[in-house]
């Protein structure tokens, strides 16, 4: 580590880096902070005040936005690689902008699956701070990647601790339609934003690593990924994290209310789990340098189990909901950074924005399920409970998975003589 501390005295950043890396976390700040409001708009948009269309619909909008959004990853990596993130980046806040603005129009089931679902779900893979991780993955020097990538998580992390109650204070003073239009314009500044990620060019002039990879094409860099046991057990892992961060996103707010607590409270208790996820999230990045990666990542899986399993055991009341939400925001997105350099450890960083792509569409798979089923188990029993413990066992699942990954350089297997 002090190797790497002497690296970084003795190698200033530049201008250009400085601010790739401020409108990058902007980004990030953005399209999380909004993603992460949704919660709030389930009764609001869903009940007698809005649509009226129930939870269920509202539900499956939002799991059908967690599977687009994992499906476009993949896509929006591989044109990352290809063409350069900031067009991504463009892109998608572009459409992600657009959905939000139809979201107020679009009052039947169909119409707002479209709207709120694939829309939302294809920008968010272009415009999401996945995106700017890779990004930062190509272009910060190699001895900035790691802080940088666990402060973009941080800074997306901020988002939700910042949007969160300002859009449920927006809800109460202006109504949801016009806070998701105020959202939509939020997301409209990306593609200004994403100008300053425009030249992979610029970036290695001012000493970003060159780029490196195990395979010389895309199609051989999905043969190796997809040959290797480490990257599914990695996979599988991701869905996990993808079924709980969404179930509780989603259906966290409805549950409180069910139990009596406000909408203030619960809002708080979303804006705590991202104020403390800055924490969790940057803390990953550092860490994740000096401990193992897949160790790391296993004590986080254990420890989500654990919040869950004490939160649901106690008593509720708000204490408990702000605790809960503390102690799950340092477990929150702290899996991301270690996740994508475990993707790059293992590849290389030529095709590592398509690579975690695909590890990132198992966490959305893992999100679809996990919000639409709790919409289905809900309407089914009137119960959020089966979900809960259903992600506890998962957890522990996801713990198990990652203690046998080979946290080394892909070799092709040695061929018999």
């Amino acid at each position: 580590m002090s190797s790497i501390t002497e690296k970084i005295k003795h190698n200033p950043m530049s201008f250009a880096l400085w601010l790739m890396l401020v409108c990058g976390c902007l980004i990030g700040l953005i399209s999380f902070g909004i993603r992460s409001s949704f919660g709030l708009f389930v009764d609001p948009i869903a009940g007698s005040g809005g649509f009226n269309f129930g939870r269920e619909t509202y539900a499956f909008a939002m799991a059908i936005q967690n599977l687009f959004w994992g499906i476009g990853q993949p896509i929006a990596g591989a044109l990352s690689d290809r063409f350069g993130p900031w067009r991504v980046l463009a892109g998608g806040g572009v459409i992600f902008a657009a959905g939000l603005a139809l979201m107020t129009v679009t009052s039947d089931p169909l119409g707002f699956s479209i709207t709120a679902g694939i829309l939302i779900g294809l920008g968010m893979s272009g415009a999401g701070h996945n995106t700017v991780l890779a990004a930062f993955a190509q272009l910060m020097p190699v001895e900035r990647r790691p802080w940088a990538m666990g402060l973009a998580t941080a800074m997306a992390s901020l988002g939700q601790f910042l949007v969160v109650p300002l859009g449920q204070a927006f809800i109460e003073a202006y109504g949801w339609g016009a806070t998701l239009l105020i959202m939509s314009f939020a997301m409209a500044t990306t593609p200004a934003l994403a100008l300053s990620l425009r030249s992979k060019k610029n970036a290695a002039h001012h000493s970003a690593a060159s780029l490196t990879a195990t395979a010389d094409s895309f199609k051989e860099s999905l043969r190796q990924a997809f040959g290797h046991s480490s990257y599914w057990l990695l996979i599988g892992g991701f869905f996990v994290c993808g079924f709980q961060l969404a179930f509780i996103t989603v259906h966290f707010p409805p549950y409180l209310a069910d139990m009596g607590v406000s909408a203030k409270t619960a809002s708080w208790g979303l804006a705590m789990i991202g104020l403390f996820n800055v924490i969790g999230s940057y803390a990953s990045g550092p860490l994740s340098a000096r401990l193992s990666r897949k160790v790391l990542l296993s004590m986080i899986y254990i420890s989500r189990a654990a919040v869950i399993t004490i939160f649901l055991l106690v008593p509720l009341s708000t204490a408990s909901v702000l605790l809960f939400g503390a102690a799950m925001g340092v477990l929150w997105l702290s899996t991301v950074p270690p996740t994508a350099q475990l993707v790059g450890i293992m590849f290389g960083n030529r095709y590592l924005s398509m690579l975690f792509g695909f590890v990132f569409l198992s966490h959305q798979i893992g999100a679809f399920i996990g919000v639409w089923l709790g919409g289905l188990i809900f309407a089914s029993t009137g119960s959020y409970l089966p979900i809960w413990w259903g992600g506890v066992v998962l957890a522990v699942m996801a713990s198990l998975l990652h203690m046998p990954i080979r946290e080394q350089l892909w070799a092709p297997k040695p061929q018999p003589a």
